[in-house]
């Protein structure tokens, strides 16, 4: 098994190992100090692994009520996060039990934000079953949910009480899916580590298993790294923003339905690349290198939407300041900086 100590304000651990799933019962009752849980996940996620989880979860004990919800980034909202706030309140779920995220990003964003709001403040585990989720979205404590002019607005920094990783889940991913966290974990590589992008160019979605217990543990310990150092997102930690401004854009602009989040970010770092070697910031070759390596993960490089229109909707994300943003430049493969300038420069940046 391997371990990550995430060094927050309350720390945890992140846990990752084939087949824990099958142990998640031990694990949580170990961090948690009720017998009484909700268990929050969607409809595909529930038909997969809900039965496996309490199952373990009543081997020790744990009494066990389930919220299901309709799979997809349409749920992130706040008609389904009021349906979560009734669904607790109905089963009396008091500050003492806990709430368990099981399922992809979506399931972990909004669980995690009810998890922070309802009663102020429950304690929630994350058990992530998506590739994305499992080295991105579940660690490091930022919950949220959509609005209809942007992504994650509405939000809480609330930090699990332990994260259980099981690489077993990605088996039943379709590619699709399976590249939408890759395109994370490319991030991962581009900002701060030139052997962890490396080891995914080495491989693509035919045998990127071979080392996944491995890049899993990699872009964790990356992002843990950097989240103790930069807990709230003030400064280092909007460095895991490189592709995400225009991605969320892309998001937004296609109603969330057309790409992936990790899509939408593969054509946000491969604009923001492209661009910065444009404007001398980084050598061609790196733009290069990396379009091959989206490529080879079947992620797109660009969209459909006009250029403008993304623009305009970068006024809208949350990682904007005032009347700036923060645009993050890879120099090198494994060398990141923030480059905080206005709109108008960054129009033209991406305009040139």
């Amino acid at each position: 098994m391997k371990k990550i100590t995430v060094k927050t304000s309350e720390p945890y651990n992140v846990l990752i190992e084939q087949g824990i799933l099958n142990q998640c019962g031990k694990f949580i009752s170990e961090v948690v100090n009720t017998k009484y849980a909700a268990l929050i996940t969607d409809d595909i996620v529930d038909s997969l692994y809900s039965e496996t989880v309490i199952k373990s979860l009543n081997e020790y004990g744990f009494t066990v009520k389930k919220y299901v919800f309709e799979n997809g980034e349409k749920s992130k909202c706040t008609q389904n996060l009021n349906n979560i706030y009734n669904f607790l309140a109905d089963n009396n779920i008091t500050r003492t039990d806990c709430v368990i995220a099981l399922g992809g990003g979506v399931v972990g964003d909004i669980t995690g934000y009810a998890a922070a709001t309802f009663l102020r403040g429950l304690p929630y585990i994350q058990i992530p079953t998506t590739l994305l989720a499992q080295i991105d979205s579940s660690v490091g404590g930022k919950t949220a949910i959509n609005l209809p002019c942007g992504k994650n607005l509405v939000g809480a920094f609330k930090q699990p009480k332990l994260v259980l990783c099981d690489p077993c889940t990605l088996k039943t991913l379709s590619d699709k899916i399976v590249s939408d966290g890759m395109a994370e974990a490319i991030k991962y590589g581009m900002i701060r580590s030139r052997e962890l992008f490396d080891i995914i160019a080495s491989h693509n979605l035919s045998n990127y298993f071979e080392q996944i217990d491995d890049i899993i543990y990699r872009c964790v310990s990356i992002k843990s790294n950097i989240v103790e150092n930069d807990e709230f997102d003030k400064g280092e930690r909007m460095l895991l923003n490189f592709g995400h401004t225009l991605g969320h854009a892309v998001e937004s602009y296609y109603n969330y339905s057309t790409y992936t989040h990790g899509s939408a970010v593969a054509i946000g770092m491969n604009i923001i690349t492209s661009q910065a070697v444009k404007h001398d910031m980084c050598d061609e070759l790196i733009s290069d290198v990396l379009k091959k390596v989206l490529t080879a993960y079947n992620l797109p490089l660009t969209s459909d939407a006009d250029i403008k229109d993304l623009i305009a909707l970068c006024s809208n994300d949350k990682k904007c300041e005032s009347k700036s943003i923060n645009v993050i430049i890879c120099s090198d493969i494994g060398i990141s900086y923030i480059n905080k300038i206005s709109f108008e420069e960054f129009s033209a940046f991406i305009n040139a």
